[in-house]
């Protein structure tokens, strides 16, 4: 009874307890809330203000991040400098000048400016107008990809196209007068067919208005669907371009996990089985840990798909938060690799350590052609050129004449 009792009395005391602590947290709580807020709602305006995930993949690099070599020890104090051979001059000329000014007044995108291309003086200005090579952006400036060596923003949710992008990217063109154009894009993951639509009626648009300009058309695999790789190959260019990027062992490695070696070789052989006449054409990078057995088999893989054009260029670190280099390739690497994908029967090689996919395109590819004619031109339309290379040289001599 008197344990029973007890009990009681204890559970009382213990509720009356619990009564108070409530008291005593709610008259405590409102201002505490009230601290909490403010400090989330300050926190959400210092979130606001500060850098977007744009800033982050943009920021500023210092010349020794940027010259930081992967395989290099962090504890490293030699003086790093650019080696000569890729020092280049700031880009002057009044055919730079006038091409940038069109592309702003028109609202045009260059992955030249993109991605920091250090080219963009000689490609916009060329030995003379006609062989000048600008290479636009489409769909945006904003991919839907993260490639670990790319400067171009990225997001899962890009703005939408401009449906007057293909009308005054043919206006731009022919104003310019330019004799060679590329086209490339951002991937565009999130439509249906990955701008394939887009990209087919901006080179319908460009030849309509300039027949005579060769146009190149540097695409994306478009996740894999052949179906609209055929559609930009179909749409009335000369040259049909998508860039394998370096050797396949590194492919994870380097580029944007949608994206694989053997899709890309899909890619460009379905482009030539669709238009045989096409001339196709693809670039690797150079410093990113690849070997020399690598570089060799992926050469070998090319030409089965009937790949004609390759290009090698040193991979540049654009910003401290991308891939290091792994290491800078000699000149004489670099002329190496041309003999080597000459012998394996490429049309056209371009190998240096400035060299990008699309860096002086036309003009190289013109002065490629012109030598080869001035050689032989038949025997070397019957062993060496294709029909759609002589049609090209026909189109660029009657341009030029």
């Amino acid at each position: 009874m008197f344990a029973v009792s007890t009990k009681r009395v204890i559970g009382r005391e213990c509720e009356a307890l619990l009564k108070h602590s409530r008291s005593l947290a709610s008259t405590t709580s409102a201002p505490d809330a009230a601290a909490a807020a403010s400090t989330k709602s300050k926190i959400s305006e210092k979130l606001a203000s500060g850098p977007s995930f744009t800033d982050f993949l943009q920021s500023k690099i210092t010349t020794e991040e940027s010259l930081e070599l992967a395989n290099e020890p962090p504890t490293s104090t030699q003086v790093k400098r650019l080696p000569p051979w890729l020092k280049t001059s700031v880009p002057l000329g009044t055919n730079f000048n006038k091409i940038k000014r069109d592309l702003r007044g028109l609202k045009l995108h260059t992955v030249c400016e993109e991605a920091r291309c250090p080219n963009i003086g000689d490609c916009w200005g060329g030995s003379d107008k006609a062989a000048a090579t600008a290479t636009i952006m489409l769909m945006g400036d904003t991919c839907t990809r993260g490639c670990r060596f790319c400067s171009v923003k990225t997001s899962k949710a890009p703005a939408p196209l401009d449906p007057h992008e293909p009308e005054h990217t043919a206006e731009a063109i022919r104003r310019w007068g330019l004799g060679y154009v590329v086209l490339t894009s951002v991937d565009r993951d999130d439509l249906a067919d990955g701008g394939s639509a887009h990209f087919a009626e901006t080179i319908m648009k460009i030849k309509q208005r300039a027949p005579h300009i060769l146009v190149e058309a540097l695409t994306g695999d478009f996740a894999g669907d052949l179906t609209q790789t055929a559609r930009v190959a179909q749409s009335g260019l000369d040259v049909y371009a998508h860039n394998i990027e370096t050797v396949e062992e590194l492919t994870p490695f380097v580029r944007d996990r949608r994206a694989t070696f053997r899709q890309s070789l899909r890619a460009l052989e379905h482009a030539k089985k669709t238009v045989p006449t096409l001339i196709t054409k693809t670039s690797m990078m150079l410093g990113v840990g690849e070997n020399d057995e690598q570089v060799l088999a992926a050469l070998k893989e090319l030409r089965k798909v009937n790949v004609d054009v390759v290009t090698f260029g040193q991979y540049m670190r654009p910003t401290k938060k991308h891939m290091k280099v792994h290491e800078y390739v000699t000149p004489e690497k670099f002329t190496h690799w041309q003999k080597v994908a000459e012998e394996l029967g490429f049309l056209y090689v371009a190998s240096g350590p400035l060299v990008r996919s699309s860096y002086k395109a036309g003009e190289k590819f013109i002065e490629n052609v012109l030598k080869k004619r001035g050689k032989d031109i038949r025997k070397v339309t019957e062993e060496g050129l294709g029909q759609s290379e002589k049609e090209l040289l026909d189109k660029t001599l009657e341009t030029r004449a």
